[in-house]
């Protein structure tokens, strides 16, 4: 996809569900765009598959393994 008219140089994206489907194309297009990448999922394994891609691009990629339906005290 060409994102080219998008620019998030020097931003920071959060990215809930990001370690496949939708959640995944969103934080690569992020990445693409310029943007270093927080991105949350249940599975830690996923997370660093997406995140190499990610890193892949010359953007930094922080892993956040947390389960959003799940509230903790």
């Amino acid at each position: 996809m060409d994102c080219s008219f998008l620019s998030f140089q020097g931003k920071v994206a959060l990215v809930t569900g990001g370690s496949r489907g939708i959640g995944k194309a969103v934080a690569l297009i992020f990445a693409d765009a310029g943007a270093d990448v927080a991105i949350a999922s249940r599975k830690l394994s996923d997370l660093e598959k997406v995140a190499e891609s990610i890193r892949g691009t010359g953007r930094k990629a922080l892993c956040v393994p947390t389960h959003m339906r799940k509230v903790t005290t």
